[in-house]
């Protein structure tokens, strides 16, 4: 079809509104995302015309790559390439409320599994369950749903900044402020198939495991504690943003953990292990471990294990960032595990003098906030930074130790921009 001018000025007005690039949103809504599209912009108006080239896209448009041709399904070319299995988000691509799933950030321990549906089966043992059981995709699709909307951050996001900041590098991949995006995921509640597998009251911790045997472990794997796999909001998701989860995010299921580290959403999932014992695996004794002289070491632990994550913000622009003289409306983003964010605020002056930034639209769930604050540019060079606070009263702190491998850093960063 040859799309009317009223086409594309919808296209247009979408792509700015989601804060990505044309081509970017016609390759998502080629590849069927067109629920996601609608669901991450603030529902600008669909003239009649587009759902026939919503159509004609959906029929013409495969924005999947084959693992021999890339290790990833996803375009790897809008993204920071840290290796085969880690792909980061671009900070000025990440204004939009909800992040579109062709620009949410990769941190696999292998490379992405092509995973047939119709074999899969999720397990369900232990000794503190009285009857294992063996689902399949199809049963699992059929039993009663629940979505949340939820950020979802790696463990070492901003752990560049040790180096950058504070002048001590820390170990592994040196992200800088893109490990990190908010989404719509959807799936069952985790209790409903231990319930299902009679769980004991003495039970006391949940092994999550992944079908990714290159990972360490031949399998990634994570532990919970009962408490925490039987909260209602602790999924295992199918969909994400509308959409059947992607391969490169773990279709066709995996666990989504809110408010903790993105490492206890173990992607790819198909066994759940219930014990009477706490579990301990390499990702709560050697990794995804706080070491360092300020944390004691826990259990087996050579630290302190990591489980929720820290409240954090940043600005919506690259790094450094370069902007014209005169005046710009900037965004940026800052989310919490403990609650909402109540408040952010801003500097231009290294912290001298703060200013309250504006928080959009109310928080949804365990959804991150969008801010922005208005800054007149004089030429030169200078240096922004945020601050959020949430209702609990936690802020990011003026300074944080260092752990070996640069976990949780959320001290406010110094956002360099030259103006000319």
């Amino acid at each position: 079809m040859q799309a009317s001018p009223e086409v594309h000025a919808w296209l247009n007005a979408l792509a700015q509104e989601m804060g990505v690039d044309r081509r970017a949103l016609l390759q998502l809504l080629g590849s069927g995302g067109a629920a996601a599209v609608l669901m991450a912009c603030n529902q600008v108006p669909v003239p009649s015309e587009a759902q026939e080239l919503l159509g004609e896209l959906s029929a013409t448009t495969d924005t999947d790559q084959s693992p021999a041709q890339s290790p990833f399904f996803k375009d790897p070319e809008p993204f920071i390439k840290h290796s085969d299995t880690t792909l980061e988000t671009r900070s000025e691509q990440m204004e939009g409320f909800i992040t579109p799933n062709h620009l949410l950030f990769v941190r696999n321990n292998s490379v992405s599994l092509d995973v047939n549906a119709d074999d899969w089966r999720l397990s369900i043992e232990g000794d503190a369950v009285a009857s294992p059981q063996e689902i399949t995709y199809r049963e699992l699709r059929q039993m009663p749903g629940r979505t949340v909307v939820s950020y979802l951050e790696c463990a070492g996001n901003q752990r560049a900044m040790f180096d950058l900041i504070k002048g001590q590098a820390a170990d592994d991949t040196q992200w800088m402020t893109g490990a990190v995006g908010n989404g719509i995921w959807t799936g069952i509640p985790l209790r409903t198939v231990l319930e299902l597998a009679g769980v004991s009251a003495e039970a006391a911790s949940v092994l999550l495991i992944g079908m990714d045997t290159e990972s360490p472990e031949k399998g990634w794997r994570r532990a919970l504690p009962i408490e925490k796999a039987l909260d209602p909001d602790t999924l295992l998701a199918y969909t994400l943003n509308g959409e059947d989860l992607p391969r490169d995010h773990g279709y066709p299921l995996r666990a989504m953990v809110p408010g903790w580290v993105g490492s206890a959403s173990v992607k790819w999932l198909s066994h759940i292990v219930v014990s009477t014992e706490q579990f301990w695996t390499r990702n709560n004794t050697s990794s995804y471990v706080m070491i360092g002289d300020d944390y004691a070491p826990e259990g087996e632990a050579l630290g302190k294990p990591l489980t929720t994550q820290s409240i954090k913000s940043a600005l919506a622009l690259p790094w450094p960032a370069r902007l014209a003289e005169g005046s710009h409306r900037l965004h940026g983003y800052a989310h919490s595990p403990h609650g909402p964010i109540a408040l952010v605020e801003w500097s231009a002056d290294s912290g001298a003098t703060w200013h309250e930034a504006r928080v959009l639209e109310p928080q949804v769930q365990y959804s991150w906030a969008r801010f922005e604050f208005d800054w007149d540019a004089a030429a030169g060079e200078h240096t922004l930074i945020t601050r959020a606070t949430d209702v609990e009263g936690n802020m990011q702190p003026d300074e944080i130790p260092f752990n070996e491998k640069g976990y949780l850093f959320n001290q406010p960063l110094p956002h360099p921009v030259h103006v000319a």
